[in-house]
């Protein structure tokens, strides 16, 4: 387990209020997940960032992207997150190695923003949350669901009250990366269940699964159902369905696929007063509820990533948080244990 020491913490201490010409010194840790190249985009964009180095669990891709950014490239993993002229780190890395690359940060004392899912199992993520919480680091996971107007008007709906008690919650979510063939070469790791945790629930479910577990509250229990409908990725999920009971007693249904070209992508609430919805068949938010009320979007807060740099940079709240993380990679395990057992999974997973 990672150690803090009390060097580490006066480093930290000494970012805030850091000055704009004096950039935050980023390392850049793997750039095995798609979304790593924007990520590093927006490093460079910053000005108050600046990638100082590149690692890379496959050197040939770590050097390339080195070479891009015009940084030095370093196998070893130790060694880059223990530069002195690096303040923080982006996670990229294959999701089944996530929790020894956040501990090497952790023991190093750098900041954290991280690719989901957090790990492939909940036992990790407890390790993580522990090291995390005890670090006094600023920790990141990409949510961006999370920082959606409409989620959040979603979740401000369920938590007036206005639709009753919640009863059912449905959400959906796919894409075609099955159909067009979308992972080889570098990024086949997504298909590969050791690698990734699963296949298209485990990677492209993250964000409403998360969204899910926020809405609905601790789950109770889930059965799931998944296939590999078009044999693309025969060993991952590219078909997935779940369906949890929470404590509350209300049911959701979490439904992901890589095999859909056209059609909506629904958030749903129904409760015994009323209905909300959002990516309804194309329309903006749906709301039946006593007395008709209006639909009135909220602001959309910064990006996981601006409020991360804020929170170092000026010690400011983030929405998102590590637990939130952990709660995640366990709904998502439940659901990957359901499906090999062909059994109801109970929570908390044992």
């Amino acid at each position: 387990m990672p150690v803090v020491t009390p060097s580490m913490i006066a480093h930290r201490a000494s970012l805030v209020g850091r000055a704009p010409d004096k950039p935050l010194g980023v390392a850049m840790l793997s750039f095995a997940h798609v979304h790593a190249g924007g990520y590093a985009d927006a490093v460079t964009e910053d000005p108050r960032t600046q990638i100082r180095v590149v690692w890379d669990e496959v050197p040939e891709r770590g050097r390339d992207r080195a070479d891009h950014y015009g940084v030095p490239y370093e196998p070893s993993l130790e060694v880059a997150v223990g530069r002195d002229d690096v303040d923080a780190v982006v996670v990229n890395s294959m999701t089944n190695n996530h929790h020894e690359v956040y501990f090497a940060a952790v023991n190093a004392g750098k900041h954290i923003f991280t690719e989901k899912a957090l790990t492939v199992t909940v036992a990790d993520a407890d390790r993580v949350v522990e090291a995390v919480e005890g670090s006094g680091i600023k920790f990141m996971i990409s949510l961006p669901s999370r920082c959606d107007p409409q989620v959040l008007w979603l979740r401000g709906v369920v938590d007036s009250g206005i639709l009753g008690d919640v009863t059912y919650i449905r959400t959906r979510i796919a894409h075609q990366a099955a159909l067009d063939h979308w992972f080889g070469g570098h990024n086949a790791w997504f298909a590969d269940k050791e690698a990734a945790g699963g296949g298209g629930l485990f990677d492209l479910g993250c964000h409403t699964v998360d969204i899910t577990r926020w809405l609905g509250g601790p789950p109770k229990s889930v059965v799931a159902q998944m296939n590999s409908f078009s044999g693309t990725y025969p060993t991952v999920d590219d078909n997935a369905v779940g369906v949890v009971e929470f404590e509350s007693g209300a049911l959701g249904t979490m439904e992901c696929a890589w095999v859909q070209r056209r059609g909506p992508n629904p958030i749903e609430v129904y409760g015994t007063e009323g209905y909300a919805g959002i990516r309804t068949a194309g329309r903006g938010p749906v709301l039946h509820a006593p007395g008709d009320p209006e639909v009135e979007l909220p602001e959309a807060p910064p990006s996981p990533m601006d409020q991360w740099l804020s929170a170092i940079l000026n010690d400011t709240d983030m929405t998102i948080t590590v637990r939130d993380g952990r709660n995640l990679t366990e709904m998502l395990e439940g659901c990957y244990r359901s499906d090999e057992l062909g059994a109801r999974v109970a929570f908390p997973l044992e």
